[in-house]
Formats: structure tokens, C-alpha cells, sequence
């Protein structure tokens, strides 16, 4: 096996080995270094000598004996010698306990804990990069612009948050996994529009970052193939990330979706997409994120800007807005009534958002007055709003895009 294929079989069991040995000895922040001295061990040994029989176990019968060789040198600290006292270090010291299989996969109630709400979002964010996404410190802190340093403090904090905690290793009680999986279900969300959009910086998106929220979310599904919020969301992800390889010219620049060539368009998420989400919308109550995926699917199956069925997005919106008072949904339903009902109308939706502090200073609020603007042919006021939306983002494509737009226009000076 070579060491590329290695480092994908690592990136995969890395959440399992750490789910259980944080299941097992109850110290996160501890078993969380131990696990990554383990997955060094094994890039180093495994293309030498051999992938072993059982991967996963050796992952774990070496981060656990890492985990009592750190704990061993911490001795001073009376919490941690009780803790290590209590243990048995005898030949079968890391059985697992009678109730729990020795292959179950925690990955799930890590991806609970790191999605502790005791924790601020970024920190949620960056935790779940970090011990279930396999992420380095230093690439979480990339992806987000952010020095290492600051990251590092970042994570630390986290962990130290959920160890002071004293919540057990554990699935949380019945009455608690719904609010618990919404909140894994944001975070995943957020990690991916960070990788697909973002926020500052040189570049349109991260390819990887986005790759990595769909994988994280493949493995939620695959754990929870009945939730239609979680079918939802894998959906949205797949049917939204088809247009990535249209998305940019090939010097960087970027081209809006009705400018797109689709047939670039990566057809296999589309099928997968589709498929994903006619599944789960006749099943239960549809949640944001099955209509959210929806919309995009309808986007999706266009085969070109004109053909979209703008009065069906139109209402998925409006559908949309009633479960949830969020100003971008908002905001993308002010796009599609002017699609349907003309760029005055539109336009009025958009000046009620612009009270809104959510929003009301957003580039995207400018960007969408802007385009709407140009659509009546008041381009000299489009023309001021795509320079008030390029000096309100942060990301430079976005930016450079902005100010092309308004260039194109005529100055009525």
C-alpha cells in the first residue's frame, strides 16, 4: 500500500480510533494527542511493514499506551494520578467495557462532543476540523486566516471547556440528540459554505475544506440514514458543490450560475443529489435544509439559466421563510420573485431587508440591489451599489468581480 493510500485509510479510521479511546478513558483533551502520536506511528510504519490485519485496533492499542505514557509523565497533577491509579494496566487493561463492542464506531458521539454547546461556534468549527476531520492545526488556521497561534489557543480552549464539563463519553439522552444533531448538522453546514465561499481572502473557495464538510456529512448519513435533515443537508452539499468547476474562469475570475458553462457541472453529485433528496422530502417533516437542497436541485436540473423554474424556487422559498426567520433566505427569495414577477418588485423586498441589521450592511444585500438595479436599466444607481457591495466584502474574487460589473456599466458622468 503506498503512502497516499495510507494517509486515506488514516483520514478515515482517525475518527473511530478517537472516539473510542476517548469512550474508554474519559480524557479528551489527553487521548486526542495520543491518537495523533498513533497516526504518525502509523504513516511512518504502515508503508514499510505492512498495513496490520485490524488497522483500527492497532490504532487504538496505540494511542491508548500513548495515552498512559502522557498521562504516566503528568503524575504531579493528584486529578490525573487518581485517574491513572484507577486504571488497570494489566495485559487486557484497554478491553473495552462489557456494554460496548470493541469495533463500535463513537464517531457520531465525537461529533456530538465537539459540537458541545458550551462551546462558541468557531470553536465547535474548528474542534470538529480538528478531532473528527483529522485536520492539522495549522490547516484549520489557514482555512480560516487566521495564525496558528490563535488557532492553537482556539482548540486548547475548546478541549479544555468539554474536559471541565464533566459530560460522559457517551450518546446524550433521548430528550437532548435532536438539539444536539442540529447543532452538528450547522456546523457541518458552516464548514462547508467556508470551503465553497469564502468568507475573506485570496481565493473563491477551499476546495478541500468543502470536500472535507461533505465527507463528515457522508459518514453522518451513513449513521443516520433515516434523518431527513441529515439526507437533506448531504443533498445540498452534493447538488451546490456540482458547480464548483464552473464557478471560475481560468484565470481565478468568477462567473456568476447563469453565466456557467453546465456542462461542466460534476453530473455524478447532481444524480446523487437528486436522488438523495426525492428519497427524503416525501418522508416525515421537511426541514431548511431538504428545501434548501430542493431549490438547488431545481437549479441543478435546468439545462440552462432560461429554462430555471423560477416560480417553483419562488415558492420553495416562501416555504422556506416560514420555518426559519433568516435574512439570506430572505434575501434569495427577493432574486426569485424578480425572476417572476419583475426586478421593481424584487427590489422592494430587498429595501424592507435593508432595515434589517442582519443584513442591511451585507455585500450580498448590495450585490442583489445591484443586479436587480441593473435588470431596470438604472445603471447609474447599480452602478454605486456594485461599488458599495465590492467595499463591504472581504473575499478579493468576490471583490475584483464587483468592481468588473460596475465597470461594464455606463458613468453617466
Amino acid at each position: 500500500m503506498t503512502s497516499q493510500d495510507v494517509e486515506g485509510l488514516l483520514h478515515r479510521l482517525a475518527p473511530r480510533a478517537l472516539g473510542t479511546v476517548v469512550r474508554r478513558f474519559g480524557n479528551f483533551d489527553t487521548a486526542e494527542d495520543a491518537v495523533q502520536e498513533a497516526l504518525i506511528a502509523a504513516a511512518e510504519q504502515w508503508p514499510r511493514d505492512g498495513v496490520p490485519d485490524n488497522p483500527l485496533a492497532w490504532l487504538i492499542t496505540v494511542g491508548s499506551r500513548r495515552l498512559t505514557d502522557l498521562l504516566r509523565r503528568e503524575q504531579a497533577r493528584r486529578r490525573r494520578e487518581d485517574t491513572v491509579a484507577s486504571w488497570r494496566l494489566s495485559d487486557d487493561w484497554c478491553s473495552p467495557p462489557a456494554d460496548r463492542p470493541a469495533d463500535a464506531d463513537d464517531t457520531l458521539i465525537l461529533l456530538l462532543l465537539c459540537c458541545h454547546p458550551a462551546l462558541s461556534p468557531a470553536s465547535q468549527i474548528a474542534l470538529t476540523l480538528r478531532a473528527v476531520g483529522g485536520l492539522t492545526t495549522a490547516e484549520i488556521a489557514r482555512a480560516f486566516l487566521v495564525p496558528e497561534a490563535t488557532m492553537t489557543r482556539r482548540i486548547s480552549r475548546a478541549k479544555q471547556t468539554i474536559g471541565n464539563s464533566g459530560v460522559p463519553f457517551r450518546m446524550p439522552p433521548r430528550s437532548e440528540q435532536a438539539q444536539r444533531l442540529a447543532v452538528v448538522l450547522r456546523v457541518l453546514y458552516l464548514i462547508f459554505n467556508e470551503g465553497y465561499a469564502s468568507t475573506s481572502g485570496p481565493h473563491l473557495y477551499r476546495a478541500d475544506l468543502s470536500a472535507e464538510a461533505i465527507r463528515l456529512t457522508r459518514l453522518l448519513h451513513q449513521m443516520l440514514p433515516d434523518d431527513g435533515e441529515t439526507t437533506g443537508l448531504l443533498a445540498l452539499m452534493l447538488l451546490t458543490d456540482a458547480r464548483r468547476p464552473a464557478r471560475t474562469g481560468p484565470d481565478g475570475t468568477l462567473i456568476p450560475m447563469d453565466e456557467q458553462d453546465r456542462t461542466r457541472w460534476n453530473a455524478g453529485y447532481i444524480t446523487e443529489g437528486v436522488s438523495l433528496i426525492s428519497a427524503a422530502l416525501p418522508c416525515g417533516t421537511t426541514g431548511p435544509y431538504q428545501l434548501q437542497a430542493a431549490i438547488a436541485a431545481v437549479h441543478d436540473e435546468a439545462p440552462s439559466a432560461d429554462a430555471t423554474d423560477w416560480p417553483q424556487i419562488m415558492a420553495l422559498y416562501e416555504v422556506l421563510m416560514q420555518t426559519s426567520d433568516n435574512p439570506v433566505v430572505a434575501l434569495n427569495h427577493a432574486v426569485a420573485v424578480a425572476m417572476v414577477r419583475g426586478p421593481h418588485t424584487g427590489l422592494g423586498l430587498v429595501e424592507q431587508l435593508a432595515t434589517d441589521g442582519r443584513i442591511g450592511q451585507d455585500h450580498r444585500l448590495f450585490a442583489v440591489r445591484a443586479h436587480l438595479l441593473e435588470m431596470t436599466g438604472d445603471h447609474a444607481a447599480a452602478r454605486q451599489a456594485y461599488h458599495a457591495a465590492a467595499q463591504r466584502t472581504t473575499s478579493q474574487p468576490q471583490q475584483r468581480y464587483l468592481y468588473t460589473q460596475a465597470a461594464r456599466l455606463p458613468d453617466p458622468r
